[in-house]
């Protein structure tokens, strides 16, 4: 485990510590991915379900126009849609302006939210009534799928693939739950780790609508910080959305920036 990270873990010193060991010097992020470095970029490619993108850039305003365009065509020529991952620390200061300009389409941002798993709950319990199930085979995916498609009202196709491929061929990566309100799935969230790294990040944390506001997001963080205790990780880390960013904050999260997926289609 890498424990090259200062003593204070002020915002600063963590946003440093986040972009240099989840970012810069990232590893792939599942079967099939790869990580290529390609002068002041950092991206991963791969087929089907890999999510395909930008991660990290050392761009200046004389650079950055053309590493964009060179990145378009690298992905075009695979034929893949892609996200550049941009966070609002990223230079030059108008990155985003020049993404847009390139045909990126900008998706809702997002705070990235981090916090100290000693100093987190570790034994929040469910609501009365919810059970919590770990994911371990094809049909706890199809649960996960369920909840997904309707907390969030999209498609869960690729996530659903990837799910399958992280549990099927490198299970060590990933830890994933269900609420059950009997027979019923209610929530589900997972929490993926990053090897080499003080590092686990947490994904999902859906509830169907009738079923928010009963504590049972709070009792899957709960699960997931026990884990991550258990495998050694310092630290858990969430893009977090408007609606769970509160309750974050409550539970001793600290916003360090705001990321904004910008998506280029072929």
């Amino acid at each position: 485990m890498n424990t090259t990270t200062p003593d204070s873990d002020t915002a600063d010193t963590l946003l440093a510590v986040f972009d240099r060991q989840l970012r810069e010097n990232a590893l792939a992020d599942g079967p099939g991915a790869t990580v290529e470095r390609v002068g002041d970029v950092v991206r991963q490619v791969g087929p089907g379900h890999v999510w395909n993108g930008v991660l990290w850039s050392a761009l200046t305003a004389t650079s950055a126009d053309a590493e964009i365009a060179a990145q378009v065509r690298h992905f075009a020529f695979l034929g893949n849609e892609f996200e550049w991952k941009l966070y609002d620390h990223d230079r030059p200061a108008d990155l985003g302006e020049r993404l847009r300009a390139a045909g990126f389409d900008a998706e809702p941002a997002e705070t990235v939210m981090v916090a100290r798993v000693a100093d987190l709950p570790h034994d929040v319990e469910p609501a009365e009534g919810i059970t919590l199930r770990p994911v371990t085979d094809a049909a706890g995916v199809d649960l996960m799928t369920y909840v997904h498609d309707r907390a969030f009202d999209n498609d869960s196709t690729r996530v659903r693939e990837r799910l399958l491929a992280q549990i099927a061929e490198a299970p060590e990566t990933v830890t994933a739950v269900v609420a059950m309100a009997g027979d019923l799935p209610v929530s589900a969230a997972r929490m993926d780790f990053h090897p080499g790294t003080e590092f686990a990040s947490l994904w999902g944390g859906g509830t169907l609508p009738e079923w928010r506001g009963k504590g049972i997001y709070r009792a899957l963080i709960a699960y997931r910080t026990r884990v991550a205790a258990e495998r050694g990780y310092r630290y858990l880390q969430v893009d977090a959305s408007d609606q769970s960013r509160p309750i974050l904050r409550r539970l001793g999260f600290v916003p360090l920036t705001v990321t904004t997926p910008y998506i280029r289609r072929p």
